[in-house]
Order: structure tokens, then sequence, then C-alpha cells
């Protein structure tokens, strides 16, 4: 239990090591699902994906860990369904504000899982550093990349504005999503805050 960061899909070297990670990481989507940020325990987690305890802290060494990284998992599946057909809207902003009230929208169909997620962002520490860095640069690549448009070229890396501006609403709507979370704003204060924050950026 010594391990400080979790063990990425990248520095698993079988294929039955990178399977375990992703069932251990639809366990925790299941459990959160069901029960929110505290039904998300560590001997549960073991016992729904069929592996020791020991083993699921080597993988992952805390429940933060395991949940930030069940974020990214969700918004891996986003970023592949964007690529599988073209974005909606005749302008970044328009696209921008398309991929968002989906991902909120998703969100807000399961507020247990999202109540879990959000809370690990917010009670994530400096251990988890490589985790959030992971979700920052899907959220950052579905961003841009819905800026570009049919512009988009696979591969292309997006230029240092789009990269900022993507970082500036990335950071509207999780706090946005933060709010709504606590019970400080509702859901269509979500939608409403970024939208204004894409059309004040990409005017």
């Amino acid at each position: 239990m010594t391990t400080v960061t979790s063990l990425t899909h990248d520095e698993l070297g079988s294929s039955a090591q990178k399977e375990r990670r992703r069932r251990i990481l639809e366990a925790t989507v299941a459990l959160a699902s069901k029960g929110g940020f505290d039904a998300v325990q560590m001997r549960a987690v073991a016992e729904r994906a069929d592996v020791a305890l020991g083993t699921l802290y080597r993988y992952f060494p805390s429940k933060i860990h395991l949940l930030v990284s069940a974020l990214g998992l969700q918004f891996e599946a986003a970023e592949a369904a964007l690529g599988r057909r073209p974005i909606p809207g005749d302008t970044p902003g328009d696209r921008v504000v398309h991929v968002l009230r989906n991902a909120t929208s998703g969100l807000q169909r399961n507020p247990h899982l999202t109540e879990a997620l959000t809370r690990a962002f917010m009670f994530a520490d400096n251990s988890v550093s490589a985790e959030i860095d992971v979700v920052g640069m899907q959220l950052t690549a579905m961003l841009t990349r819905a800026m570009k448009g049919p512009d988009y070229v696979e591969g292309e890396a997006p230029s240092d504005e789009a990269i900022a501006i993507a970082h500036v609403i990335a950071d509207v709507w999780l706090a946005a999503l933060v709010s709504w979370v606590t019970g400080r704003g509702s859901a269509e204060d979500v939608t409403a805050r970024v939208e204004m924050a894409v059309h004040l950026l990409l005017r």
C-alpha cells in the first residue's frame, strides 16, 4: 500500500491487468450510481470487481484515486463518442455548448454518480495530481475538438489560445457542477453559467 498514484492503463503490461483495472473502475461507477460517495468503499469495490483487497490498493491507493479515475473513464467514453460523428453547430461556441450540454445532461441523469465523482474531485489533494491531470487533458481535448469542428485533424495539437480557453470553460463547468451537487445551484444554473462563459470567450 505504498503506492501514491494509481496505475494507469498504459502502465499495465498485460491485457489481463488492463481488464482488471477497467473492471475495478466499472465496479466503482456501479456502486457510486446506487449510493453516491459514501457507497464507494474499498472492500465493496474489491468484492464487486472480484479482486483481492490488496490488489485493489496496488491499482488505486485510495477511494479518491478510484473516483477521480472513474471520472476519467467517463470522459474517455465521451471523447470516443465525439469521434464517431460530426459535432453539431455552426460556430466554435455552438459546438462547445452542445458538447457540454450533453455531458451535463448525462451527469444530471445519474445524480448519485455525479455527487460521488464531483466530491472526489473536490477532496483530491496533491497525491491525486496525476489522475486530475488525466481528467483535465480529456476535458480539454473534448472542448478543443469541438472548437475546431470540421477543421479538426486527428493528432494535431490545438493552439495555446484554444487550450487556455478550454481550461477556463472547464473550470466554470466544474464549479457549476459543484454548486449543483452541494445544493447551491439548480440544474438550470449549471447550463446558464457554462453557456455564458462559452459565449463570452468564443464570441
